[in-house]
């Protein structure tokens, strides 16, 4: 009985640190992608053209960093998320005109 209580452990160890590992690399993988569009809007004159959306994604964007910055992974890949939808809101209202 002993050895499935380790063999159990054991498993719900790694489990755990492997889903903390996925928090990090999606959290990293949104913060880039967010950076590169909110690039991308600054160079289309998202600043002047669509403020409301250009201040979003640079705030969210922010806030992305310094959840990272905590180890907070789970609500960095949220800020990034909501950074990328603002920047892409932002990118389509600029095309438009």
């Amino acid at each position: 009985m002993g050895k499935r209580i380790w063999t159990f452990l054991c498993i719900l160890i790694l489990l755990t640190l492997s889903l903390s590992g996925c928090y990090y690399f999606g959290a990293t993988k949104e913060m880039k992608a967010a950076e590169k569009l909110i690039s991308e809007l600054k160079a289309a004159g998202g600043a002047t053209l669509v403020p409301y959306e250009y201040c979003s994604a640079e705030k969210f964007l922010e806030n992305a960093n310094l959840e990272a910055s905590q180890n907070d992974w789970k609500h960095a890949r949220d800020f990034a998320s909501r950074s990328k939808s603002a920047a892409e809101a932002g990118l389509a209202e600029v095309k438009k005109k």
